[in-house]
């Protein structure tokens, strides 16, 4: 049987190198960026990744007879041939990987009893709200238009990003003018614009978890972005969510590259103005001409660079601070049992509300954690997942979401995971049982069939993600973050860059493009267009 984890445990690595570049971290952004240098140009690319398994948010974790995924709960155009997002996986993954495709209605929501369901296609989901809203057809017409306009702007911004910051300049600000227009406005001020009722706008924005902030904060632009990826309906991994990172390692590895778990970073290693390697918590090191960090910005200029950098670094790295990072989560996984066949549960995920006002609802239980929850996403990996039955029989997994604000478990950071105080500890059960009234009642047949369950917290989070605030989606997706000109693959460290998400977007497919823009500044290539000619 092969291994369920991804990568070569470090101990047992002892490759020298040389290395052509090494990518600190294997989320989906390190581990796309790797095999794109492997396959497009044959690099020899090493991952090292600090937890037991690669993947990132993709990965999967075990208890005797279950098995969830973290973070990947659909991914939208992966199931479309001719897609960019189906063109991606198959130039990364060589065919190894397969997508079960949701059900036509793949998100219903609920908003204090107002109930609609997400179908996918584009017109179909357009006539879906006109029936649900006859009165409100323009304000429909107008956001769809509003979506698509801001779509056709969003490749001359993503150009900016790979181009030298010396090249930049006035081009840049002409390249990224257009998608700036939608993306400095927040996603509440558009939709007042287009004169949606406030039922209306609560539907069109009641999937905001995929992007972590409610309409009152969220930048229009990635609200666009994500709207339009989900348009078409949505996928999840035949095998489960590992099997992303499983199906990219043969592709890194051919070219003679490796990816390796249990191997925490302790530094990037600076000479001068340039990176020329990486020193292990255990002080070996590693050497080669490019260092790719998929840790994050933050983490990147804070905790793995020393001192001695370039002045431009240290201001980059003060600029950062000053972009706000997004909310942690509380996910309660529930592992359910039968006496016989396990029932068939519609694999929709399900999105609830306790009012119409998302911003209100998401700013009470910052303050308070006894306060209602801000939504909860239900997911349901085993029934997404046709192998899941084979595998688990007379099993499912359910997987309950809600926001949660780090400082509301700040004052336990210091403590290590799994030696948590009891206070920490009762505060978790508190808000699991919570979680729990809340899945029996919105999932009945759960009742009565929880064998095992877990929560997750922001410190959870923050210990596997090694992210400093446990958040979601690294920086916030606010209008602040897309003024910003740091977020892009090229750093003021000659050989240093940076990938994922803070470079791209949020979400799996987000992360994957920030490692296209990456790859793309390397190779001073255009690997949009080389993935969608071989696509072809």
């Amino acid at each position: 049987m092969a291994s369920r984890f991804v990568g070569t445990p470090y101990k047992q690595f002892h490759d020298t190198g040389p290395f052509d570049a090494i990518v600190v971290g294997s989320g989906i952004g390190g581990m796309g960026t790797a095999a794109l240098l492997a396959k497009a140009a044959g690099r020899r690319v090493l991952v090292l990744e600090k937890h037991y398994t690669a993947g990132g948010f993709t990965h999967v974790f075990h208890r005797p007879g279950f098995e969830w995924d973290v973070g990947v709960h659909y991914v939208g155009q992966v199931h479309k041939p001719g897609s960019p997002a189906h063109a991606l996986f198959e130039y990364l993954t060589e065919g190894r990987l397969a997508w079960n495709a949701m059900p036509a209605v793949y998100d219903r929501v609920s908003i204090d009893g107002l109930c609609f369901d997400y179908v996918s296609g584009r017109d179909h989901l357009h006539d879906a709200l006109v029936r649900a809203f006859p009165l409100e057809r323009y304000a429909i017409d107008r956001y769809f238009k509003a979506v698509q306009q801001c779509m056709r702007r969003l490749p001359l911004y993503f150009v900016e990003k790979s181009l030298p910051r010396l090249l930049s300049g006035v081009l840049g600000s002409v390249l990224r003018a257009p998608f700036l227009r939608f993306a400095r406005r927040t996603t509440g001020q558009v939709l007042d614009d287009l004169g949606a009722s406030r039922e209306l706008r609560a539907v069109l924005t009641a999937q905001w978890g995929d992007y972590g902030l409610p309409p009152g904060q969220s930048s229009f632009g990635v609200h666009a972005v994500i709207a339009d990826h989900y348009f078409e309906g949505a996928a999840y991994p035949i095998g489960g969510a590992s099997r992303i990172a499983a199906s990219v390692l043969p592709t890194i590895e051919r070219a003679g590259g490796a990816v390796v778990v249990s191997a925490e970073v302790d530094r990037i290693l600076i000479d001068g103005t340039r990176a020329i390697g990486v020193r292990m918590t255990d002080g070996r090191e590693f050497r080669a001409n490019a260092i790719v960090s998929d840790a994050g910005i933050r983490t990147t200029m804070d905790r793995l660079l020393g001192d001695g950098v370039p002045e431009e670094a240290k201001h980059l790295a003060v600029r950062t601070r000053s972009l706000p990072a997004t909310s942690g989560h509380l996910c309660l996984y529930a592992g359910l049992t039968f006496p016989g066949a396990a029932p068939t549960l519609d694999s929709a995920n399900l999105w609830i509300h306790p009012t119409l006002d998302f911003d209100r609802n998401m700013s009470a239980f910052d303050a308070d954690l006894d306060a209602p929850f801000p939504f909860l996403y239900i997911s349901f990996p085993s029934a997404k997942d046709p192998s899941f039955e084979t595998r688990y029989p007379n099993r499912h997994t359910i997987e309950v979401v809600t926001p949660a604000p780090y400082e509301q478990f700040s004052r336990w950071a210091g403590s290590d995971w799994k030696r948590r105080p009891e206070a920490y500890e009762a505060t978790k059960t508190r808000l699991a049982e919570r979680l729990l009234v809340e899945l029996y009642r919105h999932v009945p047949a759960a009742s009565g069939a929880v064998a095992t369950w877990e929560l997750s917290t922001p410190l959870s989070t923050r210990h596997f993600a090694n992210t400093p605030r446990g958040e979601m989606y690294g920086l916030a997706h606010t209008p602040s973050r897309f003024e910003s000109r740091d977020l892009r693959p090229h750093t003021p460290i000659r050989g240093l860059f940076l990938t994922g998400q803070d470079i791209g977007l949020c979400g799996v497919m987000g992360a994957l493009s920030g490692a296209v823009l990456t790859t793309s500044a390397m190779l001073r290539r255009n690997m949009f267009g080389e993935v969608s000619k071989e696509a072809r």
